[in-house]
């Protein structure tokens, strides 16, 4: 069987998941010219893939000084907040690593309202993308990285809130269909990269994921469209059937 769209990469487990990730991104790191755009996730598994970028040997031959931190979402939460993804790659990856407080860029949640704080992030990686309109021969990132909900949703794309539909802004508020306010990017702004890589482990996932390659594009996780590369990394817990496309 063939993915619908982009490529699968199995793994034995979530352990070898993120590491396998881990060292695929010091590659994708490695290989760009000038600045590299990582656009970080929240998550369980991307805790793991941060917790072990912090660590040799990726710490030792991972780019840091030649990189560039943004986030897919955010909870509307302050920056110390256990329930936010900066707290959380802060903790797992940042406190650990040689980067400088200008290379990571944080969703703003304190002194502005939401739609304030989305048109701020959004003034952000307009200054780090040089230019105010997005074009498909220019990328906004290198790699985003990417989860999926049961729901299907991703970043906090969730099915059936008015973010789905925006094709203009590149930062939206989620008000409604989740306990807190949401910020997150867009699918202009998601689809501007070189590649998007969806991380999922277990077998909690394994529903969503057959539906994801067999081609449903009826949640915003099917729906994405980068200019250029998809990649699903899953453990086999997760990739079920498909346990054997995959290299």
């Amino acid at each position: 069987m063939k993915p619908a769209r982009g490529r699968l990469i199995v793994f034995d487990n979530a352990e070898a998941l993120a590491r396998g990730v881990a060292n695929w991104l010091s590659g994708e790191a490695l290989r760009a010219k000038g600045w590299f755009d990582l656009c970080l996730s929240g998550g369980s598994t991307p805790k793991r893939l941060y917790e072990i970028m912090a660590t040799p040997p990726v710490l030792n031959r991972f780019p840091w000084a030649l990189t560039r931190f943004t986030f897919g979402d955010e909870r509307f939460v302050p920056p110390d907040d256990p329930a936010s993804n900066a707290h959380m790659a802060q903790q797992a990856m940042f406190l650990h690593v040689p980067v400088r407080p200008f290379q990571v860029h944080a969703m703003p949640t304190v002194g502005l309202t939401p739609l304030q704080a989305a048109a701020r992030y959004q003034r952000n990686l307009q200054c780090l993308y040089g230019q105010d309109e997005l074009v498909p021969q220019k990328t906004l990132f290198d790699v985003i990285l990417l989860g999926v909900g049961d729901d299907g949703h991703t970043a906090s794309l969730i099915p059936g809130q008015d973010v789905v539909e925006e094709r203009r802004k590149w930062v939206g508020v989620v008000s409604k269909g989740r306990p807190e306010t949401r910020l997150t990017l867009t699918f202009p702004a998601i689809e501007s990269s070189a590649k998007v890589a969806f991380l999922l482990q277990g077998e909690g996932k394994q529903a969503i994921l057959d539906r994801l390659l067999s081609g449903d594009d009826s949640v915003p996780a099917g729906q994405v469209r980068p200019v250029g590369e998809i990649f699903w990394f899953a453990d086999r817990a997760a990739a079920g059937r498909w346990s054997e496309t995959g290299v």
